[in-house]
């Protein structure tokens, strides 16, 4: 089952996105941008930069766990995970961003 991305309309008007993979686990989540159009390119950055050289990044938070933001060509933040209780774990969602993201289809629920 492939992936899809999820737009969506936050309650203050901005629009945000989500990569589900095909189990349908959230597995990266973007900013919040003021425009449609803006999020929309979003989308299109993580198709691009997932498959990307050194696009992930792997964090620890203060509370032990870890997580990873998938980063575009300019340094800027695209999107973040969920945070995994190892470092194991998130390579492994980084894995699957990385096999779900180019072909996702786009669901707008703005």
């Amino acid at each position: 089952m492939a992936g899809k991305f999820h737009l969506k309309k936050a309650s203050d008007g901005q629009f945000h996105f989500n990569l589900k993979a095909g189990n349908g686990e959230i597995v990266l989540t973007s900013e919040l941008y003021k425009a449609k159009d803006s999020a929309l390119n979003g989308i299109e950055s993580v198709r691009k930069n997932a498959l990307r050289e050194g696009a992930f990044e792997t964090k620890a938070a203060s509370n032990g766990k870890h997580y990873f933001v998938l980063k575009a060509t300019n340094g800027q933040v695209i999107g973040q995970s969920q945070q995994y209780t190892s470092e194991a774990s998130a390579n492994q969602g980084i894995q699957s961003v990385i096999s779900s993201a180019p072909g996702a289809t786009l669901t707008d629920e703005s």
